[in-house]
């Protein structure tokens, strides 16, 4: 015999006309299960077995009503299986697990039941003709703003109202008149034009430090979906030089993002693409040279557009203790019938010139000593220093690599097949006004070579055919015009627009001392993302770049970061954790034990306004990791660990964990643990440590 327990939130509303929640189920064989529920009638249903007891629900089967218990092995199962305590049951065990398992403390699960409770309603309203036959709505059931309106909300009234031709309010009252007892719901109150508020049995809400305790870092986590792949690109910052702190914001969105998608049940691959290939990176290495030459006495003038700073000399070091002074030339060989330097057009004609006389001089061998040195010293610094920023990518992806391996050549045959291109002065031009976007690109220049946009189309190509559902791209807000652009490629090659995805992460702008810190790129006077990290920890650069909305301008606050004080809001929340850490070390120290056995038998004891305002917190972590994945928004999470910090210093604040009574003693420390624990998870998925000590 198999015995197993369930929650069943939709039992046969054909019993006694009225809603059963509170469900034994006893599996005699694999054929049939015999199902009791609470009821004035202590009736038993033996239904066929036909999926897990799990999966069981109304209108998937016929229901065979008895009022007779079933005998099993000898021994009758007798009735009333309550929320609180039995009148009579033989297998005490069995009882004590139904009691664990009838607090549900999920706020997912409490939503759903609302929502079954809400279904249930309608069904009695179109019976009685309240509403019509036909009127077939899904309730939705959404978390209050405020615990004074209960737990959840429900608009339903309103959506209704014309249906019902009655007041959204009158139909709101008719509604809760029809709503099946629940044990978990204390209340139901109308609010307003005709809202109603849902408020959660106190019992019902401890069921989450059980769910936590037992789930552990699972807990708030989605099943894995692999048919639910993404790819998220994000920082993708060209290797011409050190990541600045603007590429900081998009780094910790970008990671946080990957985590709750993952957390959220997605296949995600975290991927940054090395722009290796074109102008810029041939602007680098002639950088490289010229400091080079520098170094080997030779003076020249240095182009205005070139890169400039100290890693610029460091790299030039490199190359000539490698290679010594063989590909030292003097300034009459690199400048002679050179175009002046200048300013904007006549700036850029010079520095290609030099680019080509660059190519002339050294040759391949000896362009790519400076070309490769710049690139591998430059990458393996910005990956080293994302890696200090908890950043970690599963794949580096070469764009010299999309020309090579011919996914430039292949895409581009794909418009062609399709229709979307066209020739005009010389070049090949993408007809991309014709599919969204302001104007057509060209995609092959005159001489011959693919332009960005050309690799641009190639890359999302290749994601989609490397077996991506969706690609994520994370820009900075510059990139604007890449929406319409991409989307337009999407459709050129026959693809979904919808799967791509294009996030545009809004400036931050540093604050020392109420002022505004400048910085600036190419000139080299600017504050790397490595000075940030070591000037205010890499845990408050990665809180403060996701408090606010990704699309919202950033002023980052840099003595607030630093400060140890409770108005830094990282600071704020680690705290809680070290608080949580010190009570355990206290128990120690006490020569006490924490029994979390003792704890969840006895979570009734937790009746606290501050426990119970905790508990309600904590049960919100499913719906936060879902809705901030969901939308793209990490400073829900951030927001979320705000809150239930505060709500853990006033508990901290307002009771003793430690107490003699052991009862309540072990349900206190059930509840520290379990919000230590979502504590931990969360700041992880922003990737955030959580110290010990403070």
């Amino acid at each position: 015999m198999k015995k197993s327990l369930a929650y069943c939130a939709t039992c046969d509303p054909g019993l006694n006309k009225r809603l059963y929640q509170y469900v034994f189920y006893i599996v005699l064989s694999d054929n049939f299960v015999f199902h009791c529920v609470q009821n004035p009638n202590d009736v038993w249903v033996r239904r066929p077995l036909t999926k897990s007891f799990t999966d069981l629900s109304t209108g998937q089967y016929r229901h065979l009503v008895s009022h007779e218990p079933p005998q099993v092995a000898g021994r009758q199962i007798t009735s009333q299986i309550t929320h609180q305590r039995p009148a009579k049951v033989y297998n005490t065990g069995l009882l004590k697990q139904a009691r664990r398992h009838f607090a549900v403390g999920d706020s997912k699960a409490l939503k759903d039941h609302i929502e079954e409770l809400l279904s249930q309603a309608l069904l009695h309203l179109r019976r009685d003709g309240i509403l019509p036959k036909e009127c077939d709505v899904i309730p939705q059931v959404e978390r209050t703003r405020s615990p004074e309106h209960g737990e959840f909300a429900s608009n339903l009234a309103m959506v209704l109202a014309r249906e019902a031709r009655k007041p959204p309010r009158e139909l709101a009252g008719d509604i809760v008149e029809r709503l099946p007892k629940s044990r978990q719901v204390d209340r139901v109150e109308l609010a307003g034009p005709g809202f109603i508020n849902f408020f959660i049995d106190p019992l019902a809400l401890s069921g989450v430090v059980r769910d936590i305790l037992r789930e552990n870092k699972q807990y708030g986590h989605a099943p894995k979906r692999p048919d639910h792949s993404v790819t998220v690109e994000f920082v993708s910052a060209n290797p011409t030089g050190p990541l600045h702190v603007g590429h900081g914001r998009g780094a910790a969105y970008g990671a946080s993002l990957a985590s709750l998608l993952a957390a959220a049940g997605y296949a995600v691959q975290r991927e940054y693409y090395v722009n290796d290939n074109g102008r810029q990176m041939d602007i680098l290495a002639l950088s490289v040279w010229l400091r080079y030459l520098e170094l080997c006495g030779e003076h020249v003038s240095f182009p205005n557009n070139g890169y400039r700073g100290d890693y610029i000399y460091d790299i030039a070091r490199m190359v000539r203790s490698e290679e010594g002074d063989k590909w030292r030339h003097n300034n009459l060989e690199v400048t002679d019938g050179l175009p002046d330097d200048g300013n904007g057009g006549q700036a850029e004609l010079y520095v290609d010139a030099l680019i080509e006389r660059a190519s002339q001089l050294l040759g391949h061998k000896g362009y790519d000593a400076f070309f490769n040195t710049a690139l591998s010293n430059i990458l393996s610094d910005i990956e080293d220093d994302l890696a200090g920023f908890g950043v970690h990518f599963d794949h580096w992806f070469s764009e010299i690599g999309l020309e090579e391996s011919g996914a430039i050549k292949h895409a581009i045959d794909r418009l062609r097949e399709n229709g979307h291109l066209y020739n005009k002065d010389g070049a090949t031009w993408f007809k991309a006004s014709e599919l969204g976007d302001e104007k057509d690109r060209v995609i092959i220049r005159e001489n011959g070579r693919t332009t960005y946009f050309a690799s641009d189309i190639a890359y999302f190509l290749n994601k989609l055919e490397r077996g991506f559902e969706r690609a994520i791209y994370i820009f900075g807000a510059d990139h604007h015009g890449y929406i319409a652009r991409l989307q337009a490629a999407a459709r050129g090659l026959g693809e979904d627009p919808e799967r791509l995805e294009i996030l545009l992460v809004q400036f931050a702008v540093l604050y020392r001392d109420g002022k505004k810190v400048q910085m600036s790129t190419r000139s080299g006077n600017f504050i790397t993302l490595r000075e940030l990290r070591e000037e205010v920890s890499s845990d408050a650069a990665r809180f403060f770049y996701v408090m606010r909305s990704h699309d919202q301008h950033l002023d980052f606050d840099l003595n607030l970061a630093k400060s140890r004080s409770n108005e830094n809001p990282v600071y704020y929340i680690q705290y809680a954790h070290a608080r949580i850490c010190s009570v355990f070390r206290n128990l120690e120290q006490m020569d006490l034990l924490h029994n979390p056995a003792i704890g969840e038998a006895t979570l009734d004891q937790l009746d606290a306004s501050h426990e119970i305002n905790l508990m309600r917190s904590l049960s919100r972590y499913p719906e936060v990791i879902e809705s901030a994945a969901r939308l793209r928004a990490p400073h829900i999470m951030a927001h979320y660990l705000h809150a239930l910090a505060n709500d853990f210093h006033a508990y901290y604040n307002a009771e003793q964990f430690l107490v003699d009574d052991e009862n309540l003693r072990n349900a206190r420390l059930n509840l520290v643990l379990a919000t230590q624990k979502v504590l931990q998870d969360g700041l992880a998925l922003l990737g955030i440590s959580a110290p010990e000590e403070m």
